[in-house]
């Protein structure tokens, strides 16, 4: 698994580069990228090494590091990462992520980490543009197989998982040396 070709998201969308649709995030015109859990996103730097100082994604790291994740998510990827605040995680049903981080469940940890994973690196632009091919969807394949399916609704860009979860991207084109991180609000389940 951890020569997944991921392009994560965790964690869709759009907003500048996608003209604005509500959503904060950073254009392609040389805008700097959004603050992320009270810290600065440097796009020279990977999706981990950003990730590890945003207060606000405290539990997925320490989740990537139980899935031994790290090294893949520092690779030159391009991912594409729908990536769940602590908030999300501490929706889920009471114990769950205790029981995730177990080292005898790291295969379905590993597997719900990499469904939040596309390969290549789709920012608001290229998510908004696929939307639009689509009808008003995009079927994405996740890292770990699966699909999520991503749609606009008022303004804001929705990924629906495999169990009809919808997560609302809330911080778009955070954009990585590796990739581009959208943060989610949900986890988002495989089938």
């Amino acid at each position: 698994m951890k020569k997944l070709v991921i392009a994560a998201g965790v964690s869709v969308l759009l907003a500048a580069c996608a003209g604005g649709m509500g959503m904060s995030g950073n254009s392609s015109s040389g805008a700097s990228n959004p603050m992320v859990g009270g810290a600065p996103m440097y796009p020279t730097k990977d999706i981990v090494d950003n990730a590890v100082n945003s207060k606000d994604h405290t539990t997925l790291v320490a989740a990537v590091k139980a899935a031994d994740l790290v090294g893949t998510l520092k690779s030159p990827g391009p991912f594409t990462v729908f990536a769940p605040t602590n908030a999300a995680f501490a929706a889920l049903p009471a114990g769950t992520v205790d029981t995730l981080l177990k080292p005898e469940n790291k295969p379905t940890l590993t597997k719900v980490l990499t469904y939040h994973v596309v390969p290549g690196k789709l920012d608001g632009a290229a998510l908004m543009s696929a939307i639009n091919a689509g009808g008003g969807k995009a079927t994405l394949k996740t890292a770990s197989g699966g699909t999520l399916t991503a749609t606009m609704s008022g303004g804001n860009v929705l990924v629906t998982d495999a169990k009809g979860g919808t997560a609302t991207v809330t911080i778009a084109n955070v954009y990585q040396s590796n990739g581009v991180i959208h943060v989610v609000n949900k986890v988002l389940l495989p089938g």
